[in-house]
């Protein structure tokens, strides 16, 4: 029983990340509705489960990761939840700002609902969980009949969402918004896996790499730049040249043989913290007045810095481990 919890930790660590990150850090749902998560793991952690699955049993490394994050986003915001086509989602105007009258959508908000799916929802709760488990980081967790009950929770998660959230606004998107949607959701499968598999490109041998702490800080600075840019069409140009740049700079930096993991997970730290910031940012804006919903999301801040905590021991011992054999 011991080798079987110690065999699954790290899927259901990754089932309830997930979710917990992509909706309760961020403060779309408040603490009162914690209850809600078991409903979510379907979606957001199997979600993330099947994408870890596939890109490590294929040999693909982070690349493939946000391509596929960034499918999953397309799918739940654009066929799941609708999001991207509702103009009264949940009592929001989400098609106020940058609207693109032919498609039906606010590129702006697109832009960050795809995003944030792609890195926050899937790709940083992967690394979190696999930095958490380092013999594990890189083998599958899941057998085929695993694999398969993941695909099926994730497609009934897909279901439950578009059910509720049909039923409740009773609005549906078109069918050439549905149909461009899934285009655009395969054709980012299909990048993802004409990315280059890790050693493919040449190392960089020289160039200056910046140390642990600058490296997070660096992740918080331009995450954070990313989701306080203006909501305008000039917001719409900085997005883009701000993830240019990161894909840019993170990219150079992996392929030296200074990146180490410490560096690695210090970039993911400061990008999560991101959101926990942000989740005091959207109830001032939305609910002000509500003091358990602050309560909550200080908790869930607490939370992720424990977490990050438990990252750093996690590596100081990993690295004195090292030193030791080296010594």
């Amino acid at each position: 029983m011991e080798a079987f919890i110690r065999k699954m930790a790290p899927v259901a660590g990754l089932l309830v990340l997930a979710p917990f990150v992509g909706e309760y850090l961020l403060g779309n749902i408040s603490v009162r509705e914690l209850l809600a998560l078991p409903f979510l793991v379907p979606m957001y952690g199997a979600g993330a489960l099947l994408i870890r699955e596939v890109v490590r049993r294929a040999g693909y490394g982070w690349p493939a990761v946000l391509l596929l994050g960034a499918a999953y986003g397309v799918v739940e915001a654009g066929l799941a939840d609708q999001s991207l086509f509702n103009p009264a989602f949940e009592g929001h105007d989400f098609q106020s700002v940058t609207p693109v009258p032919a498609l039906g959508i606010s590129a702006l908000n697109a832009m960050s609902f795809v995003t944030g799916h792609a890195v926050w929802s899937i790709a940083l709760p992967i690394a979190l969980v696999e930095h958490l488990t380092p013999a594990r980081r890189r083998t599958p967790w899941l057998g085929p009949a695993g694999l398969v009950v993941t695909a099926l929770a994730y497609m009934g998660g897909l279901w439950i969402i578009f059910k509720e959230l049909h039923d409740s606004s009773g609005f549906l998107a078109t069918p050439a918004q549905l149909t461009g949607a899934a285009v655009v959701a395969a054709l980012l499968v299909v990048a993802a896996f004409l990315t280059r598999r890790p050693g493919a490109r040449p190392a960089v041998r020289d160039g200056w790499v910046p140390g642990t702490w600058l490296v997070g800080a660096g992740g918080f600075v331009l995450s954070g730049a990313f989701v306080a840019r203006p909501e305008s069409w000039a917001g719409v140009w900085i997005g883009a040249a701000l993830l240019a740049l990161a894909a840019a700079v993170v990219s150079r930096l992996a392929r030296s043989p200074q990146w180490t993991q410490g560096r690695h997970i210090a970039l993911v730290g400061g990008v999560l913290l991101t959101y926990a910031w942000l989740g005091f940012v959207l109830t001032w804006l939305t609910r002000p007045d509500d003091p358990v919903r602050w309560w909550g999301n200080a908790g869930f801040a607490l939370a992720a810095v424990a977490l990050l905590t438990w990252c750093g021991r996690v590596q100081r011992r990993r690295d004195g481990c090292n030193a030791g054999e080296t010594g």
